[in-house]
């Protein structure tokens, strides 16, 4: 599925992966402050001036280990992904690590609150 849907939509999944992702780790843990919208263009239009598609891919990382802590289960290492990013594989290696968050809470539904363990 992750090599089928880029393929898809002519390469268009990456970036609402990117905007979905980040807009669901606002919602799990209030503390995560991020503007899906921004992370966005920094991937979509970032390359203009080349630093902000690297701060949006760090950050995300980031921010994903951050709601990994907040839900108690093992963190993902912030260097790896975007270490990966760099070649293709780091937006794969963040939603294993956002399963691992998902997984933790068993029968929630999508916008339901539910504890924080952190």
């Amino acid at each position: 599925m992750w090599l089928g849907l880029p393929l898809i939509t002519l390469g268009v999944y990456p970036f609402v992966w990117i905007y979905r992702t980040n807009k669901e780790l606002a919602e799990y843990d209030r503390r995560i402050e991020v503007n899906p919208t921004l992370s966005l263009l920094a991937f979509l239009i970032g390359w203009v001036i080349i630093v902000p598609p690297f701060v949006a891919a760090w950050r995300l990382g980031t921010r994903v280990r951050d709601a990994q802590r907040a839900a108690g289960v093992a963190e993902t290492n912030p260097v790896l992904a975007f270490a990966l990013f760099l070649i293709g594989g780091g937006a794969l290696v963040l939603q294993f690590g956002i399963n691992r968050i998902w997984d933790r809470y068993p029968g929630a539904v999508e916008g339901q609150q539910v504890p924080l363990y952190r």
